[in-house]
């Protein structure tokens, strides 16, 4: 929804915004941008009364241009620092981010320039700057390397800091959940299944959630021209056999994020399935995906390792 002209009915007569009503046409934090303010003198030039703010258009551009060098990876300082003095535009920042120590809220490491942006995006709750950063990293790196080297860092960070900040942080996980699925289902197929590829049939075990690293995986099978069914999150064991027997699949990848969902029964019912006419019957190949799985490898089952090895696994078969 465009906040932008209930925002600026707000303005009063003299043309200057509340810090509040700023905040809602960026997408960030009041507390930003006070912060900012206090911090680094990035703040309105003029102040009603001599101490309500009261941002012109002019201070808006300012922020907007603070906002796009954090979003790209600046910590708040160096950004600052650029924008005060009037040097680097938007479009330099990732160049001077590449030389910039990682800062900021979330602990990504040493992970690409592109990391802390998407941390600082999700962070401030910004959703613009969110779809796009992911649409940039894509077209940059192609979908594997995103995956691997930008979304999946940033949401292992998110995930790590909710787990020792309580509460805190759970809007920004579903925000960034929400915004990198939608950045892999926006990702176009690269060309029609050939004749007679292999159906690979992408399923969460019973009881679990995180789907995904599965959407990562069916964005990049259908990006190679294989067949791909997504099941999605948490899929009964009825209804799974079922599929498999609709479909016929060559593959089913289960996925398990937690020990607790990772069933080894499970896998084996889904190995023993069969359909065709007798004397050609076939059975899929079962492959086990995700954390849950480590040091339990199911007989009979292939693990995929990663998002590379299980594109390569399922397009041999």
């Amino acid at each position: 929804m465009d906040l932008t002209g209930d925002v600026l009915a707000e303005a009063p007569a003299d043309g200057g915004l509340t810090t509040g009503a700023v905040a809602r046409l960026l997408g960030v934090a009041p507390t930003t941008l006070r912060s900012w303010d206090r911090r680094y003198g990035i703040g309105p030039a003029a102040r009603q009364d001599g101490r309500h703010r009261r941002w012109t258009g002019a201070d808006i551009a300012v922020l907007r241009h603070m906002c796009a060098l954090t979003s790209s990876g600046l910590p708040p300082a160096e950004a600052a620092r650029t924008v005060l003095a009037g040097a680097a535009g938007p479009s330099e920042a990732p160049r001077s981010a590449h030389t910039s120590r990682a800062s900021g809220p979330l602990p990504v490491g040493r992970a690409r320039q592109e990391c802390r942006g998407l941390a600082r995006a999700a962070v401030r709750l910004d959703a613009p700057a969110l779809d796009e950063l992911l649409t940039a990293v894509l077209d940059r790196y192609g979908l594997p390397a995103a995956w691997d080297e930008v979304m999946m860092p940033v949401l292992h960070a998110v995930g790590r800091k909710w787990e020792t900040a309580g509460e805190r942080y759970i809007e920004v996980e579903h925000l960034l959940s929400w915004h990198v699925s939608g950045a892999l289902r926006g990702v176009a197929a690269g060309r029609a299944p050939a004749p007679g590829a292999g159906l690979a049939l992408l399923a969460c075990a019973p009881g679990e959630t995180h789907t995904l690293a599965l959407e990562a995986l069916a964005a990049t099978l259908a990006q190679q021209g294989l067949p791909v069914r997504m099941f999605g999150a948490a899929v009964p064991v009825g209804a799974l056999e079922d599929a498999v027997r609709r479909t016929g699949p060559a593959a089913v990848v289960l996925w398990a994020q937690s020990r607790r969902t990772a069933s080894p029964a499970l896998v084996a019912r889904l190995d023993a399935i069969e359909w065709g006419v007798r004397g050609a019957r076939r059975r899929p190949v079962v492959c086990v995906a995700g954390p849950g799985w480590a040091g339990r490898q199911p007989p009979g089952a292939r693990h995929l390792s990663g998002l590379a090895d299980a594109v390569d696994t399922l397009g041999t078969l």
